[in-house]
């Protein structure tokens, strides 16, 4: 008898558990509730996926509003998909568990998408880990198993609306392995050092497909060995992780305080700065590169992320949630757990957190990771007449030479200070 697989963040047939074991016959669909609230650019990149996904599942990928009923409808046996573990993942599934209970329909929840299950690691004495560096220890000590083949003689049928159409974005379980293999021969050897600069390709560019499922991280796993960048990024790897684990173990801080005294800190309510931050025009060039970065391609290199997360909470003092939820909106690479403690790291207020004292310094930032400035000038057109380094602080040459480009929206001396002081007023709270 047919099944039903529910297609959500494993946009995979390789090393998917829960999809061998859906059977012989299966109809495989996605929500159409996915796309609700995205920018344009996500919706293309996350259809983009499905599509390719489709065409390894014989054009067979359908799109639906209502799962259970759906299932119904076709009277399959039983409804398959990947555990969650992110609140809004975890609420799902339960409704869905109740829908398909009630219409005598079996659902059965299979591995999700990390090398370890968020949950599994613990400590001694049984409780989640809170810093990074020993869970690390603890997740490799757990190890993982070896990837599966893809499920043969699969009988692919087709329930629901055909996927929308958008442009071609290389995107997919197969350009994903490609991607993976380019990265060990182009930049894993320089991982360790090369990944933070913003003007090189030494990061794996590997996010997406991670974010998606379009690979599972033990097949990348399986491939790495010792070496210094092979270490590294495994290391990285098993940050997302934690994070999942973290998130797990405190749904709260998708948009609450890991560290809630940081709730009581005196923030601005300054909506003109907000919006010049998302538009990538606060007139500090590594910023804004990296905000236009986002805005143009949906992804943002992950160390101008944290010079662009910093900026706004202790340059501008506006409160981390507006900038987690603009990069929801905006990154093709989101991942809720990733995206809500990456951000309180830099913000001072979660695990492992950067102290909220270290305040990215944006000119020096960009001299340090964008040392000829051309990632600068690659996102900010108004400042491309200008050669080198200067380019990160263009107000210090003669105006003709980027007449478009607006000054600086604060002194960041001052504000630094200025957050300083609003961190000793905490500790008096």
């Amino acid at each position: 008898m047919a099944t039903l697989y529910w297609f959500r963040r494993d946009l995979r047939v390789a090393d998917n558990p829960a999809l061998v074991s859906a059977g012989s016959e299966v109809y495989p669909v996605v929500l159409s509730g996915s796309l609700e609230g995205l920018s344009q650019v996500r919706i293309d990149s996350l259809t983009a996926s499905w599509r390719s996904l489709s065409s390894q599942l014989s054009d067979s990928l359908g799109l639906v509003d209502d799962l259970v009923a759906t299932a119904k409808n076709l009277g399959v046996s039983a409804v398959h998909c990947s555990r969650a573990f992110d609140p809004v993942g975890i609420a799902d599934q339960l409704e869905v568990q109740r829908g398909l209970d009630e219409a005598g329909i079996k659902f059965v929840v299979g591995p999700g998408n990390y090398a370890v299950s968020p949950g599994v690691v613990r400590k001694p004495d049984g409780t989640p880990y809170r810093v990074y560096t020993p869970f690390f220890k603890a997740w490799f000590a757990n190890g993982w198993s070896n990837p599966l083949p893809a499920p043969a003689g699969v009988t692919w049928l087709k329930t629901g609306e055909d996927l929308p159409s958008g442009p071609e974005v290389r995107v997919g379980e197969s350009f994903a392995k490609e991607t993976f293999a380019n990265f060990q021969r182009r930049a894993l050897e320089g991982y360790n050092e090369d990944r933070n600069r913003a003007d090189l390709s030494g990061t794996s560019h590997l996010s997406h497909a991670l974010a998606h499922g379009e690979i599972h991280p033990r097949t990348l796993l399986a491939e790495l060995g010792d070496s210094e960048g092979e270490v590294t990024f495994m290391k990285e790897l098993a940050w997302r992780e934690f994070y999942a684990d973290v998130l797990l173990h405190n749904p709260h801080t998708v948009d609450g305080y890991y560290e809630p005294r940081f709730a009581k800190m005196r923030y601005d309510e300054a909506p003109g700065k907000l919006e010049a931050w998302q538009q990538g025009k606060t007139g500090y060039p590594m910023v804004d590169a990296g905000m236009r970065q986002l805005l143009a391609t949906g992804w943002m290199h992950n160390r101008v992320r944290m010079i662009v997360a910093s900026f706004l909470v202790k340059d501008l003092h506006i409160e981390w949630q507006h900038g987690a939820r603009w990069f929801e909106q905006h990154l093709t690479d989101f991942d809720v757990a990733s995206n809500s403690h990456g951000w309180q790291w830099t913000a001072g207020c979660g695990t492992d957190a950067s102290p909220y004292y270290r305040i990215f310094n944006p000119i020096t930032q960009g001299y340090k990771f964008d040392p000829n400035g051309d990632y600068v000038r690659k996102f900010v057109p108004e400042l491309r007449g200008i050669p080198g380094k200067e380019v990160h602080e263009p107000w210090l040459l003669i105006s003709s030479l980027a007449p478009n480009y607006p000054a600086p929206i604060v002194d960041h001396a001052v504000e630094r200070e200025e957050s300083l002081a609003r961190l000793e007023e905490l500790k008096t709270l």
